[in-house]
């Protein structure tokens, strides 16, 4: 049959077929290369460097890894794990020893990279008929390969296979019968081998070795077909390196979602939001990450239901559109809150489990202050809640304690510094700072920063002048100007003003500063506002912690700690994928304070869930407080640093809040609500419209954004309230109104939202900025506190007019700002309820976050660190400590 022929023949084939699969995959990205690792041990034989040069010559990447002759299995193992991770490697040959490929060796090879189709798990998709996924042995396909091109066709007849016991045999068998042949099996030393051979209408010589068949057993038109070790090393191999490169590339495009959701069974009366979530079980993380596209490789488990997410997915899926960008905001809340993370919960849980859309839920991390405080946690509640939310509420990955470390370092640095300076010569410090180390003294890189930063461009220590030195040893912080406080993630009042360095060892280094809650801190903006590790590295060194003495800014980079920082925080970067009750996905992600940052959860978060959710899908996130706060600052800061563009805002509103500004008494967290917030009242409500949910539409307005107004269901509403709210929304121009029930019955309760969420997104909307920020720092102020509190005029105190001065000096007038004021009322006076008007805001000191990027404006007196009540939150909660269940959380 001219079998040499035919092998010579189906060679060519397999190497033009590569050629042209490779050029292919290069059309599609021209940065793709195939890569061939191939694992050894000992010296190369001759044959696997001729394959070698055939795979450069066909454009096929190759690299090997050379282990010792004597190399033991954990020696093969570790190898094979760093190939497994190492994205450039799409192939994996083991030319190893046969007794070297143990079963655990096997097992550790990556599937999709065993390109030689011996690992367990493509023998079984094998034998099952999947060859979607795995890889069949290059010797088996070449075998086929000739066995179908043989002079006559073969189906139905019969193929003798000769030696070869194992899984080639398996294999070749499973190829063969699946093509209609049927397969016969035989030993080289049976007797019947010569009738066997006679009788076949093929033949498949496996391990030949030195065996041969005599020409005279063969029938007329037989086919005869010797494997020799040449055949399964050579060419056949590559094309599945190809086929490898090729699923991965494919696999790094946009996957469409199978999301499944979980069933909801809701009760009545409503169990506690702690009892709801422990009823229902949360999908694995990873499995939630499959069904929303994501690759094994972009996930970091931790535990059972959280994760941290890569920031490579960005980078996989940058052509991919974005979806549709949604902010929940509300109007001005009660001390109580309104339920805008509820809604945000209900909202996706409707749109993805009801709706059949994808959509994401972008929350922040809740900070432990409200959760052992007033508020209590931040997970939703109701039937529309993020599980498991003791998790969610409690540590979560740890951000906020990065967050604190970070933070903390800086506090310490500082310090030190300023007592180092003042007990220390210009030499002394220059010796510490710069020490020799085996006889050699260099700057590190931050150092050389400093001093490029200093206007010297030296890089030998032994070369400066000692007033070069001078300089750079000196960063002279004025101690009654250092901006930077440490911080605490709890509300503890006690430490709002201290005094450190009064043990003896401080040698008088005495001065007073205080504590903030960990989620004021200025690395928490940053977080929330960065776009990449490289722009949070950025930011961190940019942060401003003080002035010295001769009135020019001093900045981490200045005390040399910036990198620290970052590698604090390289993982806090990372969004955390959780679930709702109902298992459609969420990213928890920073907690920027809301009263003097701006409130808003992370933009990477945002960003990540808008690839995702694909162009058709919809991600959902919140902003802090009322619109006057929370969504001003979302629209001038947040959008502003992550160029995205919202296309609804949802604007929640309640009864009760609306009662509140329609005239009603003042409410507090623990005490019974007056009989005007249970029993109804049309013209409270009519007043709370006419005053606070108009005035909160306008501010939505005046962005070019369409409005839908959420109103967030109690108990205690009536129709009749709830429907007079809902017309008097549209009546100041709202897109839509309605009433959600999502606590009550999770998203089902909200699809009437969600649909007239999906119709305004689909609207073209007219984004704009409110000011442009190359106004001075006060009419940015005036324009914010005149156009959206309602204000007749600003009046800056002597310190603030300072402050505004000084930040134009140094060049950060163009920052944005971020105004620090009551989030319970419009203007800065919390009893002033409704749309107040006639007033003049007091800007009564202005500060900067340089690192975050914004202007802050003190209105009022605002504290960066709350204090515990009478009777906190923590009394109610416990641990069982058999069941570790945990008791009273909300």
């Amino acid at each position: 049959m001219g079998i040499s022929n035919q092998v010579v023949f189906s060679c060519r084939k397999v190497v033009q077929s590569t050629r042209e699969a490779i050029v292919t995959l290069q059309k599609r990205n021209p940065a793709i290369q195939p890569l061939l690792a191939i694992l050894q041990a000992g010296e190369d034989d001759s044959m696997l460097e001729i394959n070698k040069k055939m795979a450069v010559k066909i454009g096929l990447n190759i690299t090997q890894i050379c282990l010792a002759k004597e190399c033991n299995e954990d020696d093969i193992v570790e190898e094979l794990l760093k190939l497994n991770d190492d994205p450039k490697v799409h192939g994996i040959y083991l030319h190893l020893p046969r007794g070297s490929i143990t079963s655990r060796v096997l097992n550790t090879l990556k599937p999709e990279k065993d390109i030689e189709g011996i690992s367990d798990l493509n023998m079984g998709r094998l034998i099952r008929g999947d060859l979607s996924k795995g890889f069949v042995p290059p010797l088996a396909s070449a075998v086929l390969d000739l066995l179908e091109n043989h002079d006559a066709p073969l189906e139905g007849k019969t193929v003798l296979l000769v030696g070869g016991e194992g899984p080639l045999q398996l294999a070749v068998q499973c190829l063969i019968e699946r093509s209609g042949m049927v397969t016969l099996k035989s030993h080289w030393s049976s007797k019947t081998l010569q009738a066997q051979v006679m009788q076949a209408d093929a033949v498949v010589l496996l391990d030949v070795g030195n065996m041969y068949v005599p020409p005279t057993w063969i029938r007329p038109g037989a086919a005869i077909i010797y494997s020799k070790p040449a055949l399964e090393k050579g060419i056949a191999l590559y094309i599945n390196v190809v086929r490898s490169c090729s699923r991965w590339l494919k696999g790094q495009e946009y996957r469409p979602w199978h999301l499944r959701s979980l069933k909801l069974q809701p009760l009545t009366p409503v169990p506690s939001d702690l009892e709801i979530s422990r009823a229902q079980i949360p999908k694995p993380v990873d499995q939630l990450a499959e069904e929303i596209g994501l690759l094994p490789e972009e996930l970091e488990a931790y535990g059972r239901s959280k994760a941290k997410v890569r920031l490579s997915v960005l980078e996989r899926l940058q052509s991919q559109p974005n979806g549709k960008y949604i902010l929940v905001a509300g109007i001005t809340p009660t001390p109580l809150g309104e339920g805008k993370s509820t809604v945000t919960v209900g909202l996706v849980q409707a749109l993805s489990a009801h709706l059949k859309l994808n959509s994401f839920a972008c929350l922040r991390q809740p900070s432990q202050g409200p959760t052992f405080g007033v508020k209590g946690g931040a997970a939703g509640g109701g039937y529309a809640q993020v599980i498991p939310m003791e998790e969610f509420n409690l540590h979560l990955t740890g951000d906020i304690h990065a967050i604190t470390a970070a933070n903390n370092l800086v506090a310490a640095a500082i310090d030190a510094r300023m007592l180092h300076e003042a007990t220390q010569s210009d030499k002394a410090l220059f010796n510490r700072l710069v020490p020799s180390v085996n006889g050699v003294r260099k700057f590190s890189p931050i150092q050389i920063s400093r001093l490029q930063r200093l206007g010297i461009r030296k890089t030998d220590p032994a070369s400066l002048t000692p007033e070069e030195i001078n300089a750079f040893v000196r960063l002279d912080l004025d101690p009654s100007k250092i901006t930077w406080q440490r911080v605490v993630d709890t509300n503890d009042r006690f430490l709002r003003k201290i005094t450190v360095g009064q043990a003896s060892s401080e040698k008088g280094q005495i001065r007073e500063t205080g504590f903030d809650i960990a989620v004021a801190s200025e690395i928490m903006a940053i977080l929330a506002l960065a776009d990449s590790l490289e722009d949070m590295k950025n930011r961190l060194a940019r942060m401003v912690v003080g002035t010295s003495c001769s009135g020019q800014p001093i900045t981490a980079e200045d005390l040399g700690v910036s990198g620290a920082l970052a590698v604090l925080m390289k993982d806090a970067i990372k969004p955390t994928l959780m679930q709702t009750l109902e298992g459609t996905p969420v990213f928890v992600h920073a907690g920027p304070f809301a009263n003097i940052a701006h409130g808003n959860s992370s933009v990477l978060a945002d960003k990540l869930a808008l690839k995702l959710v694909g162009q058709d899908g919809f991600v959902v996130t919140e902003a802090g407080f009322g619109a006057d706060i929370g969504m001003e600052k979302f629209f001038n800061i947040k959008c502003r640093a992550s160029g995205l563009r919202p296309s609804v805002v949802v604007l929640v509103a309640t009864v009760r809040a609306l009662k509140m500004h329609g005239g009603g008494p003042n409410v507090s967290a623990g005490a019974p609500l007056p009989r005007e917030y249970t029993d109804e009242n049309l013209s409270l409500v009519a007043g709370g419209c006419c005053s606070n949910l108009k005035k909160q539409i306008q501010i939505a307005h005046l962005f070019g954004v369409p409005v839908v107004v959420a109103v967030n269901v109690f108990k205690t509403d009536t129709q009749a309230e709830i429907d007079l709210v809902c017309q008097i929304a549209k009546d100041c121009g709202a897109s839509d109104a309605l009433p959600c029930n999502h606590w009550a019955q999770g998203g089902r309760g909200s699809s009437e939202l969600a649909q007239a969420v999906k119709e305004a997104a689909s609207k073209p909307s007219d984004f704009q900025f409110l000011y442009n920020t190359e106004m001075p720092i006060v009419e940015k102020i005036r324009t914010i506190a005149q156009r959206v509190y309602g204000a007749d005029d600003i009046e800056l105190s002597p310190e603030a007019k300072s402050k505004t001065d000084y930040y134009h000096q140094q060049g950060y007038g163009s920052l944005p700002i971020c105004m620090a004021k009551t989030h319970l009322s419009l203007s800065h006076m919390p009893d002033k309820k409704g749309a107040p008007t006639g007033f003049v805001l007091p800007i009564r000191d202005v500060r900067a976050s340089i690192g975050a990027g914004f202007i802050y404006p003190l209105v009022g007196t605002m504290s960066t660190m709350p204090g515990l009540p009478t009777r906190p939150c923590f009394y109610d909660i416990d641990l069982d400590p058999v069941t570790e269940e945990i008791t009273g959380l909300f």
